[in-house]
């Protein structure tokens, strides 16, 4: 551990450490704090059952404090410092303000992590494609001959790895808007930031647009001359009340852009004869074939260019052609799951948002069946219907959102002259069933939810995951 965490994590030694909200994050953080010597409490409104019977044990086996169910925030008064969880934002909390007002330190495990990492970190946000390029980010990196800590929204908590890191490794962290929030100027900014594009989304946990586009701001509006930024040259990031206001202005280093449309001053793009090259100053180095790539769709190979102009300098185009030509995807992003009586079957969980969606069914380039619906997070249906109308012969819905996107596709102008079929029904189990059913050979059923999975499940790991044991349970 270097020193300047050591100091940290010493000062903290029989201080009380309060965790709020016992997610994958903060439960190996109070895991990791109680291992260093603080009075740790672990704090949420649902049960053990929820939080998980062996992982409440292990905690206790610790020594850490339980406070759950619907008082579970009384002992934040004794606390010397709060971890929120980064889905609990603030602003929005009561909670939050009083622990201010107490003259309480409240803070997150990807603040802490940020403060006092000793290594290079790349740091990667946007509203879509975040998974997918950290981890060929990662995995470039890798290929290089680079030891790598890779965490942050992606499902893994950093804070307890700064007992090992050191100043020549490499971190590559994916951001949420949530974690963003408040990861302001007293945080060290990464030495890369890539935004890969925004939209409007998750207006069911922010105040406002502004306030999301806001928070995304956070990783590049701290940077100095020496980091680099890379943005999406197709993506407007003029939105918002900010018309006027593009996130390229705030750049404070070197800017770096990526395009599958056309050429870019600095960074990665596309030809027409499907060639990736990265260009500087008029110096052009092909670095792949659209071709090269094997896992489907148009925005992967926008997110190979975003993941070249991050690595730049740091890995040689041998190893990123390398990773174009064996990295199959990552979990739940139009995942290939198996193949049943002729039919191909797909996990695409992540699909929780309009853009999304649309991303999943151009991937395929032909008409798939699809299955649709869960929880609402506020998003405009209507933007993904001539892509549903286009590429699904038959859509089955189930979940909250249900009647919501069958009501916007009836609707919508092209549905009367369009021969699609629309099945509703209530859970993603009986869904599976009706697309099951309806399939023949040479057919593609994908989960392509376009909502959120809390109507149903805890995440869309967990709706993925019980999608992908249905299918392989097939012909038992």
């Amino acid at each position: 551990m270097n020193e300047k965490a050591k100091k940290y994590f010493d000062n903290l030694k029989g201080k009380k450490v309060a965790f709020v909200g016992m997610g994958v994050a903060n439960v190996p953080c109070a895991e990791f704090m109680a291992k260093q010597g603080a009075e740790v409490y672990a704090c949420d409104k649902r049960d053990r059952a929820y939080i998980g019977i062996e992982i409440c044990d292990r905690l206790e086996q610790l020594g850490v404090n339980f406070s759950l169910g619907e008082d579970y925030l009384s002992i934040l008064p004794n606390m010397d410092l709060v971890f929120r969880s980064h889905g609990i934002l603030p602003f929005q909390n009561s909670w939050i303000g009083e622990c201010i007002e107490r003259g309480q330190k409240v803070t997150t495990e990807m603040e802490v992590f940020f403060y006092l990492c000793p290594s290079k970190i790349i740091a990667v946000t946007g509203s879509n494609g975040k998974t997918t390029t950290t981890t060929l980010i990662s995995k470039m990196l890798k290929a290089q001959g680079y030891n790598v800590y890779l965490g942050g929204n992606i499902g893994k908590a950093l804070m307890p790895e700064l007992e090992t890191i050191t100043e020549k490794d490499i971190a590559v962290v994916e951001l949420s808007s949530f974690q963003l929030l408040t990861m302001g100027n007293l945080v060290n900014s990464p030495d890369v930031a890539v935004v890969t594009n925004i939209e409007c989304t998750h207006q069911d946990h922010h105040i406002s647009l502004d306030e999301y586009v806001d928070a995304k701001r956070n990783i590049l509006i701290y940077q100095n001359s020496d980091c680099r930024t890379v943005l999406n040259a197709d993506c407007d990031y003029s939105i918002g009340n900010r018309v006027y206001h593009d996130m390229r202005y705030d750049v404070r280093g070197k800017l770096s852009q990526f395009s599958i449309k056309h050429p870019v001053e600095r960074g990665a793009y596309m030809k027409e004869n499907g060639d990736i090259v990265y260009t500087d100053n008029g110096v052009e180095t092909v670095v792949m074939n659209s071709s090269d790539i094997i896992i489907p769709g148009t925005h992967n190979i926008e997110n190979y260019c975003t993941a070249i102009s991050a690595v730049w300098g740091l890995v040689a185009p041998e190893n990123m052609l390398k990773i174009a030509k064996t990295f199959g995807g990552v979990e739940h992003r139009i995942e290939f799951v198996r193949e049943y009586n002729g039919v191909r079957y797909y996990n695409d969980s992540i699909a929780t948002s309009p853009s999304r969606v649309i991303s999943g069914l151009r991937a395929f380039g032909k008409k798939i069946i699809v299955i649709m619906g869960g929880s609402d997070k506020g998003n405009d249906m209507s933007e993904m219907v001539p892509d549903i109308l286009k590429y699904v012969k038959l859509l089955v819905l189930n979940g909250a959102t249900a009647d919501k996107i069958y009501n916007t596709i009836i609707n919508y102008d092209g549905y009367n002259t369009s021969d699609i079929q629309i099945i509703k029904t209530d859970t993603l189990e009986n869904a599976l069933t009706e697309a099951k059913n309806n399939a023949v050979s040479g057919d593609i059923v994908s989960l392509c939810p376009a909502c959120p999975a809390f109507d149903q499940f805890k995440t869309f790991e967990y709706r993925g995951r019980r999608f992908k044991e249905l299918v392989n349970g097939f012909g038992e």
